[in-house]
């Protein structure tokens, strides 16, 4: 067994301790606190991504003691499940490769894990995530219907002349319940993909990086596997009881991958075109409606892919490597 670095395990430790004052800086403003989570994955991404799994192990250990010691060992646990573990895993991931050979190609390449796969992948954990903290909180309707019932008593007040219907409010409160956990998980995997893309170019930029960066709008697409995990994530909400609540998770971690796969179709099938840039404007903005984030979501099920990245065994990993689409 290689015996580890100090320098390499000093970094993860600096990683990890980075990692930990953004999380509770996202305490101290809540204002920010999604940013600031999210931004706590870089360090964990950038530490595996350019100095591997061990790196990425010392980060994740320093940042999971120094939030048991200065917070409690549960807020440990939920920064861990949430964050810390998936942006480790991906990085993880990102590093795997063995000879395209192996996958009946040529020699004198190298097959990376496909950047579909770490999606889907990333969607799961982040479904687990979720879950797990939803059961450590004790989510469920007796939680947000006191939250529906705390907002209609403040419109109540802001203005007389609301008049709540008992219906109305029952509905509501069906709908709050699912909807949570949903966008929740959705969102949570977009601002980590981010993290991911971000931490790809900061190792890339600094000449560390293990996996050569990739042509994202050509690349990332969601495995077609994913469609019947998502499918059965949105059958499940009609189940009621935990499992609707699995499943409402289910279909927004997934559905958030296959939109970000819709809107990297997007960036490839308008490349070239003197429109592309308004155009994608209008796309990203229209985006924050249902409809229009429904109509991207379905582009990214309609192009579903698993293309692996190919590289020259021993070449330099910092240019856009080849792909083999559909594999």
């Amino acid at each position: 067994m290689k015996k580890p670095e100090p320098k390499t395990l000093l970094f993860g430790i600096l990683a990890g301790i980075t990692a930990a004052l953004l999380v509770l800086g996202a305490n101290a403003q809540p204002s920010f606190a999604a940013i600031l989570y999210a931004a706590s994955a870089l360090p964990i991404l950038i530490a595996g991504l350019g100095w591997g799994n061990l790196c990425t192990i010392a980060a994740i250990v320093t940042a999971a003691a120094l939030g048991a010691v200065m917070v409690s060992p549960s807020f440990a646990v939920v920064m861990t499940v949430v964050t810390l573990a998936p942006a480790g895993w991906i990085s993880h991931l990102a590093n795997l490769a063995r000879p395209a050979s192996e996958l009946g190609g040529p020699s004198h390449l190298t097959a990376w894990y496909p950047l579909s796969d770490i999606l889907m992948q990333l969607c799961a954990m982040v479904t687990v995530g979720v879950v797990i903290v939803g059961f450590m909180i004790g989510y469920g309707p007796q939680l947000t219907d006191q939250l529906v019932d705390v907002m209609m008593t403040q419109m109540q007040q802001q203005d007389p002349t609301f008049a709540s219907n008992v219906d109305v409010i029952d509905q509501t409160k069906r709908l709050v319940v699912l909807v949570l956990p949903m966008t929740q998980g959705g969102l949570w995997v977009i601002l980590l993909f981010a993290a991911y893309y971000f931490a790809t170019r900061l190792v890339g930029a600094s000449g560390r990086a293990l996996r050569p960066r990739e042509d994202m709008p050509s690349a990332l697409r969601m495995n077609r596997n994913a469609i019947f995990v998502f499918l059965g994530g949105l059958l499940a909400c009609f189940f009621g009881g935990v499992p609707a609540l699995v499943g409402a998770t289910v279909f927004g971690t997934f559905g958030a991958g296959f939109l970000l796969a819709g809107f990297a179709a997007l960036h490839f099938r308008t490349r070239g075109k003197s429109w592309r840039v308004p155009a994608l404007i209008l796309a990203y903005l229209a985006a924050t409606m249902v409809l229009p984030a429904l109509a991207i979501l379905v582009l990214g099920l309609t192009d579903t892919r698993r293309a692996i990245a190919l590289t020259p065994s021993g070449a330099p990993q910092s240019k856009n490597n080849e792909t083999t689409p559909d594999i």
